[in-house]
């Protein structure tokens, strides 16, 4: 029986470089309560938000993929050439098939890269992390691209009290690549498919397109959410996820520097800390007061803008969690480069 070969990678990853895009329409509160009979205090009190991002038509899932990833690159000092994988999360690429990776990768000038995309909602990103830094140590890649990125102002029904004020577009990115000194802590991450029915598009596209026999609605299929029993989940479940992430890392909550948690809610990130009890020298990303809730980008996002106003240091300790529809979740404690 003949042996087959192996490969060994690098003894660790890192993330090198950090990029993002942020669409250029700014939606205030005041243009979304008249269809949804609210006010920009209810909107704030419920959400945290007080504006958020929505893409222009020429802003596609492409377009701000590419921008956020040649930030990304040229901070980490690198190349499209030089990318050996693409990994995009999102679920707002409507086409069902093929992957944007793979327009991406080949817009970014990579050689012919394998590209794929994920669909774990807003647990996307951490989940393109942890495929990244494992394909790193194992060496089937050197530097991988991960992607967050979503346009969900196409799936929004401005109509819907619950939704229309949350979900916003925007993409991050990051390059993982090899380290001596681990820079991506083991994964936690896991589903719980008891509460699929939690986060969810309402429709299927049978629904919107129908037939001979069953006419559609002519609507995009919209995303719906039942906000209460999210926030008690969340809550609840991503503060003992939080703490086995801290335990796998070998650290503690002292040890923190940043931490960035999907921003979903700004009443579900501050319950978070407290049932953390974080320190209070841990600074926390509230990406979500300006840019709303991006899904699989809004982890990069936060990430990007903490970076920008010097929240975040190189060398910093910072602990990523994310959860969304699934209900998906992952966390992962990293370096920031």
């Amino acid at each position: 029986m003949a042996a087959l070969s192996d490969t060994t990678g690098a003894p660790h990853a890192r993330v090198l470089g950090v990029g993002a895009y942020r669409p250029s329409r700014v939606i205030p509160n005041s243009e979304v309560i008249a269809a949804i009979d609210s006010s920009d205090e209810w909107i704030q009190q419920r959400s945290g938000i007080k504006q958020r991002r929505w893409a222009t038509p020429e802003e596609t899932i492409q377009l701000m993929s590419v921008e956020a990833s040649k930030q990304a690159l040229e901070r980490a000092g690198l190349t499209g050439e030089q990318v050996d994988c693409v990994l995009v999360a999102t679920v707002s690429h409507l086409l069902q098939t093929p992957a944007i990776a793979t327009a991406v990768a080949h817009e970014l000038g990579t050689n012919q890269a394998p590209a794929f995309d994920i669909s774990a909602a807003c647990a996307g990103f951490c989940y393109g992390m942890s495929m990244a830094a494992d394909m790193v140590r194992a060496g089937s890649a050197k530097h991988v691209l991960v992607i967050g990125v979503e346009r969900l102002s196409d799936l929004t029904d401005v109509y819907d009290r619950g939704t229309a004020f949350i979900f916003a577009d925007g993409a991050g990115a990051v390059v993982v690549g090899p380290s001596d000194t681990p820079g991506v802590s083991p994964v936690v991450w896991g589903s719980d498919g008891e509460h699929f029915d939690l986060i969810r598009q309402r429709e299927d596209w049978r629904d919107v397109v129908g037939g001979p026999d069953k006419p559609g609605s002519g609507l995009m299929p919209h995303l719906v959410m039942q906000g209460n029993p999210v926030f008690r989940w969340a809550v609840y479940a991503m503060a003992k996820v939080a703490a086995e992430a801290l335990e796998r890392a070998g650290i503690t909550a002292d040890d923190l520097d940043l931490f960035v948690p999907h921003q979903a809610n700004m009443r579900i990130i501050d319950a978070m800390a407290k049932a953390m009890k974080l320190p209070d020298s841990v600074r926390v990303a509230r990406d979500i007061a300006d840019q709303g809730n991006t899904s699989a980008a809004s982890i990069p996002l936060a990430l990007d803008r903490m970076i920008a106003e010097g929240e975040a240091r190189s060398g910093d300790t910072a602990l990523l969690i994310a959860f969304g529809a699934g209900l998906a979740y992952a966390a992962q404690v990293i370096t920031v480069p």
